[in-house]
């Protein structure tokens, strides 16, 4: 038996993937390009760590870290945006098992299902990570699934929205670099959305797991235009992860920072029924935020496939080269027939973009805005990638009619 809020919940988007594929045998080995889980070495210093701290896993762990990790992450959020060092380690900064698991007890921690008497509103972009959606139905808000496309520069137009949407929302989601565009909100636009989170009485969590995987120029982030704009800690929400940054998807580190008042109750909460992470794998985290040069050399990797996805696609229709992020956004036409394609044709996997989308009434006659693209995930090495850039470059001159 379902619960009825989230029956509306689409089936998770690999399951669907499976579903589609598994009826068609491969056009050769697989080449992994559709799920966001990063292969490059994993730091030496986490396998070190844990191995120092190994004992301490017969240990209940705190369910704010340590000292040290909770210093480590202020650190590098002052460094990283160049903030004043207001930023209260003890207060301000939390653990996490994994920013999905914060992204969903944020909301439930912080946001009311009501508001101005009527049913509240969860604003998200769309296509977008599916958590979002699930946490608006657990808390019976409704979930505003606002276009991110071409149009709009790759980002979701809060500002926009009609003033009864905006007078009820009560959480917003906000992603930059964007999933699965790799495009980047500047420090204006970043602004803008703070400002009408004061405004409208929201609190606005932004999802920034790929701040550290770009082309050439750092992406600004939320904190800073808070400390920018003097804007209420409390409105904002900021979530980043060790899975993108670090290659370190296993070990479920991440974490929130925003207002004092806004993560005490989040920390409540995950009192009650978050997963606190282990002590090892706490001070693997202190050591790998502290660390740069593990960082540089893992963007130095993506910035060599960003050049051969230019090199093996640049000019051709359907191909958006991203700012930052792992993924390729591809219009294809219909999402869901190039993956069949391609996996029939080479196997190649990537994901239909419909699968992270989602139709909604008020915007574009309830076009699911993913439905054209498939996304590629750029997370294997240069060499395993290749074949599989040179298939996707065939299917894009086959959809434009271009001769091969």
């Amino acid at each position: 038996m379902t619960t009825r809020r989230f029956s509306d919940l689409p089936e998770y988007a690999f399951p669907r993937l499976r579903a589609l594929l598994d009826r068609h045998q491969p056009g050769g080995a697989e080449i992994a390009m559709s799920i966001g889980e990063p292969q490059h070495a994993l730091p030496p210093i986490l396998a070190e760590t844990l191995a120092k701290h190994a004992h301490l896993y017969n240990k209940y762990p705190p369910i704010d870290g340590t000292p040290g990790w909770r210093e480590a992450v202020a650190g590098w959020l002052t460094r990283r945006y160049d903030l004043d060092g207001s930023l209260d380690p003890d207060a301000q900064v939390l653990p996490l098992n994994g920013s999905r698991e914060g992204l969903f007890g944020a909301a439930l921690a912080l946001a009311p299902g009501e508001k101005n008497g009527k049913q509240a509103a969860f604003l998200m972009p769309n296509p977008f990570y599916q958590v979002y959606a699930a946490a608006a139905l657990a808390i019976g808000a409704e979930p505003i699934c606002v276009p991110a496309t071409r149009e709009t520069g790759w980002l979701p137009d809060f500002s926009a929205l009609p003033e009864d949407i905006l007078e009820r929302t009560t959480f917003a989601y906000y992603c930059s670099p964007t999933n699965p565009q790799g495009a980047v909100a500047d420090a204006a636009t970043l602004a803008r959305m703070v400002a009408l989170a004061e405004t409208y009485g929201f609190v606005i969590a932004f999802d920034e797991p790929y701040s550290e995987v770009y082309r050439d120029t750092p992406p600004p982030g939320a904190l800073s235009a808070v400390a920018a704009e003097g804007a209420d800690p409390e409105r904002v929400l900021v979530f980043n992860t060790l899975s993108k940054r670090s290659n370190a998807a296993g070990l479920r580190s991440a974490f929130v920072a925003g207002g004092e008042k806004s993560i005490s109750a989040i920390k409540r909460l995950r009192a009650y029924s978050g997963a606190p992470n282990p002590l090892p794998a706490i001070h693997a985290a202190e050591a790998l935020w502290r660390d740069e040069a593990h960082v540089i050399e893992n963007r130095r990797l993506y910035q060599e496939k960003y050049a051969l996805a230019d090199e093996i696609l640049g000019g051709l229709p359907g191909y958006l080269p991203p700012d930052a992020g792992f993924f390729l956004w591809l219009d294809v036409g219909d999402g869901e027939a190039g993956v069949v394609e391609l996996w029939k044709e080479a196997g190649v996997k990537c994901l239909p973009g419909a699968y992270l989308g989602r139709g909604d009434p008020r915007f574009n006659g309830g076009e699911n805005p993913g439905a054209r693209y498939m996304r590629a995930a750029l997370v294997e090495s240069s060499e395993a990638i290749r074949p599989g850039l040179e298939a996707i470059a065939r299917l894009l001159r086959k959809n434009a009619g271009v001769e091969t």
